[in-house]
């Protein structure tokens, strides 16, 4: 049975090489297609302040206080991945970031190294849905997916707020709606369900037995019509 990890991170920035760092991983797991009850969270201090990227996750310079460095929950984390595959939204941005942590701790290994494969839903559901918007909220909306989790309300307005582990389980959901059903006809993610499709599985119409045939009234019975609807 293959183990999927669906993981997320939240960061102080966009851009690893400008200093910037993980404040947040989130992840949960699908075992048989199914989210379980297994999932891994966890805050951590990146010795720097969020800046801007506060408007993004809602988490605050105050709330990181005394939360652990990556270097000390790096082995829980990998230890968690190990041998699995994962499935994250926009893979590069997430891997990135990870792989510069495993750096900075001096570790000559790579999330790749730990995991069997990865799975990027943003990349896919650019070739599943071409021209749409694959943002993880659009994707959401596509599937009916409910956000409102996300909502923060604060004392004269609501937003929206990013977190690692509420994204991954949404991720979840949408990973599962993207490769079921029919639309895993168009999912390079799912090779296993279209290798199982085959002829016995396709009904074919034979275009002449189709056909609607169309028979004329004759002359009788246009007379019986006309003097139907003289009498209404």
């Amino acid at each position: 049975m293959e183990r999927l990890i669906v993981l997320d991170t939240e960061t102080t920035g966009i851009e690893p090489s400008e200093g910037h760092r993980i404040i947040e991983i989130g992840c949960v797991e699908i075992l048989d297609r199914a989210v379980t009850d297994s999932s891994y969270q966890q805050y951590i201090q990146p010795n720097r302040n969020v800046g801007e990227s506060f408007r993004i996750h809602n988490i605050s310079d105050n709330s990181l206080k005394g939360k652990p460095k990556f270097e000390e929950v790096a082995s829980e984390f990998l230890e968690y991945i190990e041998g699995s595959t994962l499935v994250i939204h926009n893979a590069p941005f997430d891997l990135g970031f990870l792989n510069h942590e495993l750096k900075l701790m001096g570790s000559e290994t790579t999330i790749e190294d730990h995991c069997k494969k990865v799975i990027d839903t943003f990349k896919n559901a650019k070739k599943q849905f071409p021209g749409s918007m694959h943002g993880l909220d659009a994707l959401c909306r596509r599937f009916e997916i409910d956000t409102s989790a996300r909502t923060v309300s604060y004392a004269y307005s609501e937003q929206k707020a990013h977190g690692a582990l509420l994204d991954s389980q949404m991720l979840a959901q949408v990973y599962l709606a993207m490769t079921g059903g029919q639309s895993v006809l168009f999912s390079d993610t799912n090779h296993t369900n279209q290798e199982e499709t085959n002829e016995s599985s396709v009904i074919k119409v034979d275009i002449d037995q189709a056909r609607i045939k169309v028979i004329q009234a004759n002359k009788t019975e246009v007379e019986a019509h006309n003097i139907y609807f003289e009498k209404v």
